[in-house]
């Protein structure tokens, strides 16, 4: 019984009670005391009654007490429980950010990767100094550095470390303009008592170039290559022996350069540089071959060593001659840090006298190769260059492929901003409507067609990506075709000078753009293939005004691909491939596939990053939030996977000591480079330590 029985009990009573007093009075024998008088059984019964509401008042007092007492307690332990979560949650947060900041400060921590992945231990020197024995061909290394007798501390540093080389077949000259500095002599002939190789070659500058030290030494050189050391350069202890296995792996090799870094005041190894295999448009704006690289002695003699006139960058000049006369297989990339660099500070004079030099070998070689360009400072990173080609009095016709559904004020500005704002005047827009339904958007497709650069073409298809382009590159009659997105704005008016500058060059196949989002972040730097399994935009949300790794977010260059949101190239290199795959690849990675079709063939695909323009990246089509567009994505990655694995494994842009999980060119735990194998066996040579 609950208080909410009460009103029922009472009415009962009352019935009863109604009932019993209409009984007495309706017979004629009852007398007023019979009327009034009541029976035992009932008056015990309302007696009963009346010690039941009791009950059931003083019950419900207690209920009521109860629940106060339960939503006090209630109340309490919500009190707690939020107290208790709100501090997990929070140390929860602070963890993980604790957790991110230390992967991210791992991730960038140099001193810890060389410990985990760069440790000379005993075994290691055991197992390379078998392999050397298991060399078939043991080459002799020549080796040139310079003595100032002033700093003979430095020329001590750089003997001390091809003393320590575990590779012995090697030899050092040693050029001076004061071959009887006594200073000089006593420490070649205290290294020289330690079996070491050392010849002195001396000169001074009113000697012919022929005659220049350097070149003297190339001539004197017993062995088959020869590298240059700077004073302020250390070798790896396995330096040689990585040049001597690469030789022996590839006895094509002509140029051999590696990864390096730099030594800071404390003698630690700092700021790494892992390099990419052999790009051209990247050497042109940046001596990515570095200063302590490997080259054939009688390719140095066939290009006619050093040259005075580009005195602060004379072995960029002698690597810029060199690749004139090598192939591509010719020219071999080690992806280790081969060499340190101790840190120096140099004058401005100095500094700006090494660039003016850099240009001017540069311009030189432009000139060689019959290539009309001129060559600036970058105009983001003032150390490296920019390449402006020239282009023809006769501009080669360019039609500008737009596909496009409804989204009217998408297409609008896009549209508008290429009428508005593109200086290069022999282009058309083919926009392909493919299915739109917004009465907005057909009235302004109707009122484009009034347009002379305008084309439209209507395809109510099943979105596919591969076919609208396709098709509209089959229709077109133009030189080249650019692939564009309908969510593209133009910023720089010479984007597309820029971008044919580029595609008409020799060998050339796609030219991709620098593309940012609204908010100045970068979205597109270029493809670099095996970026999460798949392939993803290099550099991707870095700020504008940062150039990025080593200047590769500003400078030009070649990557495995670029994306379509805005690619340009010949339209028969496009069909020349095949084009777009429409059956695997409807949707996404069409582009990767066409650029690694090309380069298949040979063609270098080029990011610029002087064309510029927004991109409101999936604006008009959406992302991939739904199961089929999710289902539909995970086959065109398994398609990638399949069909371009030795890529995926191994994009010669990028390093293999550089990560595939983040997009920032931060170092890669472990690294992925290729061991090295006997070749007498499977065995590999193990790069790292044992705890690994």
């Amino acid at each position: 019984l609950t208080t909410g029985d009460l009103p029922a009990i009472r009415e009962n009573t009352s019935r009863i009670t109604d009932k019993k007093h209409t009984r007495h009075h309706s017979g004629d024998s009852c007398t007023d005391s019979t009327k009034t008088k009541k029976s035992p059984a009932f008056n015990g019964f309302v007696a009963s009654t009346s010690h039941l509401e009791e009950i059931i008042s003083l019950q419900a007092r207690q209920i009521a007490a109860l629940q106060r007492e339960v939503a006090e307690k209630d109340a309490e332990l919500r009190s707690v429980y939020n107290t208790v979560v709100g501090r997990i949650l929070k140390t929860y947060k602070t963890f993980r950010k604790k957790i991110r900041h230390r992967k991210r400060e791992k991730r960038h921590n140099y001193h810890a990767w060389l410990n985990a992945y760069d440790t000379l231990t005993r075994n290691k020197r055991i197992r390379v100094l078998d392999r050397i024995d298991e060399m078939e061909y043991q080459p002799i290394i020549s080796v040139v550095t310079s003595a100032d007798p002033h700093q003979l501390r430095l020329l001590e540093e750089s003997l001390e470390s091809l003393k320590k080389q575990l590779y012995r077949n090697w030899e050092l000259f040693i050029t001076c303009n004061d071959p009887q500095n006594i200073h000089l002599n006593a420490l070649v002939d205290r290294y020289r008592a330690k079996n070491l190789s050392i010849a002195t070659v001396s000169g001074d500058g009113n000697n012919p170039e022929e005659q220049a030290p350097e070149n003297l030494a190339i001539n004197a050189a017993t062995g088959k290559y020869i590298t240059f050391l700077s004073p302020t350069v250390r070798l790896h202890p396995l330096a040689f022996f990585y040049v001597a296995e690469e030789i022996n792996r590839h006895p094509e090799s002509e140029l051999i350069y590696s990864d390096e870094d730099k030594l800071d005041n404390t003698g630690n190894r700092t700021d790494p540089h892992f390099k990419c295999d052999f790009n051209y448009d990247l050497f042109l704006c940046q001596n990515m071959i570095g200063s302590a690289s490997v080259y054939s002695v009688k390719l140095l003699r066939q290009i006619g060593g050093f040259r005075k006139a580009f005195e602060g960058a004379e072995v960029y000049d002698i690597a810029l001659r060199s690749i004139e006369r090598l192939k591509p297989e010719n020219i071999r990339h080690i992806p280790r840090v081969l060499y340190h660099t101790r840190s120096q500070v140099k004058k401005n004079e100095q500094t700006l006298g090494m660039r003016c030099a850099e240009i001017r070998a540069v311009k030189s070689h432009l000139e060689r190769m019959h290539i009309n360009a001129s060559v600036h400072n970058a105009p983001e990173a003032e150390q490296f260059r920019r390449i402006r080609y020239t282009l023809p009095v006769t501009s080669p016709s360019v039609d500008i492929i737009i596909p496009t559904r409804n989204n009217i004020r998408l297409l609008q500005k896009c549209i508008l901003s290429i009428l508005s704002r593109t200086t290069y005047d022999h282009y058309r827009i083919t926009i392909i409507d493919n299915g739109s339904t917004e009465s907005e958007c057909l009235e302004l497709l109707n009122q484009w067609e009034a347009n002379a650069r305008i084309t439209i073409i209507r395809d109510p298809s099943p979105f596919n990506y591969s076919k609208l382009n396709n098709r509209a590159v089959n229709l077109s009659s133009a030189e080249f075709v650019c692939l564009m997105n309908n969510d593209i704005e133009i910023i720089s008016p010479e984007w597309l000078d820029e971008m044919m500058s580029h595609a008409i060059q020799p060998n050339i196949g796609a030219v991709g753009a620098r593309l940012w989002y609204p908010d100045y972040t970068l979205q597109h730097g270029g493809v670099i293939v095996g970026l999460h399994g798949g392939a993803c935009h290099s550099h991707k949300h870095l700020p504008k005004g940062n150039s990025g790794y080593f200047g590769r977010a500003s400078l030009q260059q070649s990557f495995s691909a670029v994306t379509a949101a805005c690619m340009l190239l010949h339209r028969s290199h496009f069909l020349a491939v095949g084009g777009l795959n429409e059956e695997h690849l409807p949707i996404a990675f069409n582009d990767v596939d066409l650029c690694l079709k090309l380069r298949e063939k040979g063609l270098r695909n080029v990011w610029t990053p002087y064309a510029e323009m927004f991109h409101h990246e999936s604006a008009s089509r959406g992302h991939d939030d739904t199961p089929e567009k999710q289902e539909q994505a995970k086959k065109e990655v398994r398609y990638i996977q399949n069909r371009w694995k030795n890529m995926i494994r191994h994009d010669p842009a990028y390093s293999p000591n550089l990560t595939i999980e983040y997009k920032d060119f931060s170092i890669a735990w472990p690294p992925r480079t290729v061991e090295l194998y006997s070749e007498h066996n499977s065995n590999i040579l193990p790069l790292t330590t044992e705890s690994q």
